[in-house]
């Protein structure tokens, strides 16, 4: 699977693309249909905690995936949102039709 990381309003940090790479890599070691991930990783001024906000746009057969979050830290918010696509995947997966 191919993947793009974009860091916007943020510096690139070696260790959050590192950690996005292992956990799609995990994601399309179980999906091996997945063609390309595009990832965006942005800060926002907020005055609460959070402000670390991730999206992931899956492209599969089929409509693209995609899933956002908003967290405290980068990690939580990259976790929380390859649980979603992961949910999004596992239906998306039950729906699809074997060839014969």
């Amino acid at each position: 699977m191919k993947t793009q990381i974009q860091f916007i309003h943020t510096k690139v940090n070696p260790t959050i693309e590192e950690f996005i790479q292992d956990k799609l890599r995990q994601l399309s070691e179980k999906y091996p249909w997945l063609i390309r991930a595009d990832v965006i990783i942005k800060e926002e001024n907020d005055p609460t905690p959070k402000g670390k906000i991730s999206e992931i746009r899956l492209s599969a057969p089929g409509p693209l995936i995609f899933a956002s979050s908003d967290e405290e830290s980068f990690e939580a918010s990259v976790a929380e949102t390859i649980r979603d696509l992961e949910k999004q995947l596992k239906k998306r997966k039950g729906k699809m039709n074997p060839h014969l």
